[in-house]
């Protein structure tokens, strides 16, 4: 199905002063794929973002591994050389469901104009007071808006990126083609998620959130989670063919992330929108 596989706080104090007066929720009725429920989840812990010890430490610990993946495969695709220190100049991106600016930044430092949206408006102006203590990631365009909107805006990008993301959403195959849309013809599309499978059920859920406590618990409703051919299957039908799948694993002796080809629970996918 895939032409291959890809082989295996100082700060949080001035968050706390920089947003607390501008907390209040926007409505994005018109936004057919948003969950208001999941949005109120991740708006709770908002001003955890970059505490590394904290609800997004799993997530700080993966984004290494999943920049690894961008980089091979982005760089693979645009001609671009992957040992450059700033291999995606001159390349769009947009971060779906950016939070706090977790993987927008090292994207930026690599050399891509990058925009970041999320609905959660706590999670912008984190954002932006975290980019702001860095030259280069303050170049980063944060919007508090959705895919949607971007699509009636007629915005466009070289390489549209929602990472653990689509299993937030209520509507998948919605999302799927407003990435579609918001991704310029023979451009890239990014998609990482957790697959609906008893071990992803045992980790991600079971252990993540109960046993080791690693995320607040409700983070994830195993129904939402999606397998790898319902993916590929939503995204085609969104004229995004993918191309490339590679799962992620965990050591629990280093605590370290790294690419493997088990797609079994978390993984990513890289497809190119058709001409």
């Amino acid at each position: 199905m895939f032409s291959r596989m890809f082989a295996r706080t100082s700060f949080k104090h001035a968050v706390v002063e920089g947003f607390h007066p501008l907390v209040h929720h926007r409505r994005y009725a018109t936004a057919a794929s948003l969950n208001q429920t999941e949005v109120a989840k991740f708006a709770a812990i908002a001003d955890s973002w970059w505490d590394l010890e904290g609800p997004f430490k799993p997530l700080h610990a993966m984004n290494p591994a999943r920049l690894t993946f961008l980089r091979s495969t982005l760089c693979r695709h645009f001609g671009k050389d992957p040992f450059s220190a700033r291999p995606f100049e001159g390349l769009k991106f947009v971060d779906v469901g950016c939070g706090g600016g977790v993987l927008s930044e090292p994207l930026a430092r690599m050399g891509a104009s990058v925009t970041g949206i999320d609905v959660v408006e706590k999670n912008i102006t984190i954002a932006r007071l975290h980019a702001d203590l860095d030259p280069v990631a303050s170049s980063i365009e944060y919007r508090c808006t959705t895919a949607e909107n971007l699509v009636e805006e007629q915005m466009t990008f070289d390489a549209v990126i929602a990472l653990e993301v689509i299993e937030h959403v209520s509507a998948p195959a919605e999302f799927c083609k407003s990435l579609s849309a918001l991704t310029v013809s023979n451009g890239a599309t990014v998609v990482s998620t957790v697959n609906r499978s008893m071990r992803a059920y045992t980790s991600t859920i079971v252990a993540a959130e109960y046993i080791l406590q690693w995320l607040p618990k409700g983070t994830h409703q195993w129904s939402s989670f999606i397998t790898p051919e319902e993916l590929v299957l939503t995204l085609q039908r969104a004229s995004i063919s993918v191309e490339e799948m590679a799962g992620f694993d965990f050591d629990p002796l280093t605590g370290q992330w790294s690419i493997t080809d088990d797609i079994s629970v978390q993984y990513i996918g890289f497809g190119i929108k058709n001409s």
